[in-house]
């Protein structure tokens, strides 16, 4: 198979883009609106960038409509986010928080989550996830116009939460015990207990 993306669809495009580039980490990202209303969404087109300055960076496209999703619009009027983890114990909640609601209306009742204070940024953490990183925008870069075109969001990590029971005996993130889940194609996300360790050269 061989795909000219001049020619093909959008869509088409994303479906392939998300089976290839695989697992992808799940941006569990909360946000304010206007109202004061806390939104919670997830986003597979994540990772991060940077450690100096610490560097977050993730995409929400544009619906199929080609407008604007609430976590683009909150962004937009208030620059700062949390990012809570993904975890297995969690992986409904996080599926569940991707339904398009209404914007008045926030995720966390919708799900059935708590909204935790957040210590330098406006928005709530997920109180039930084992980490956190409060993060501030440097810079949204709108990478097209249309269905599903990508807005590059830069965050600078301001604060990081990290429960002790996720944590080893030298104080890093124990994989094994943080159990986050990822997006793969199409419906599937996957585990990312199946470890196996090789060290640097």
């Amino acid at each position: 198979m061989r795909l000219d993306v001049s020619a093909a669809s959008p869509v088409d495009v994303y479906h392939l883009l998300t089976g290839i580039v695989t697992p992808r980490p799940i941006a569990w990202v909360s946000t304010l609106s206007p109202a004061g209303v806390a939104n919670l969404a997830p986003f597979s087109f994540f990772n991060v960038f940077s450690a100096n300055p610490p560097v977050v960076v993730f995409s929400p496209t544009l619906r199929r409509d080609g407008t604007k999703k609430d976590t683009l619009l909150n962004l937009e009027t208030l620059p700062e986010f949390v990012l809570s983890a993904a975890t297995a114990p969690l992986a409904d909640h996080v599926n569940a928080s991707s339904k398009e609601l209404p914007p008045e209306e926030s995720e966390f009742v919708h799900t059935g989550l708590t909204p935790a204070p957040s210590v330098k940024v406006r928005p709530p953490r997920v109180a039930e996830s084992p980490t956190a990183m409060e993060c501030v925008v440097k810079q949204i870069i709108p990478c097209g116009t249309g269905p599903i075109a990508g807005n590059l969001v830069i965050g600078e990590v301001v604060t990081i939460h990290i429960a002790d029971e996720v944590l080893d005996p030298a104080g890093r993130v124990d994989p094994r015990k943080l159990r986050t889940v990822a997006r793969l194609g199409a419906d599937f996300w996957c585990h990312t207990s199946d470890l196996f360790e090789r060290k640097r050269p």
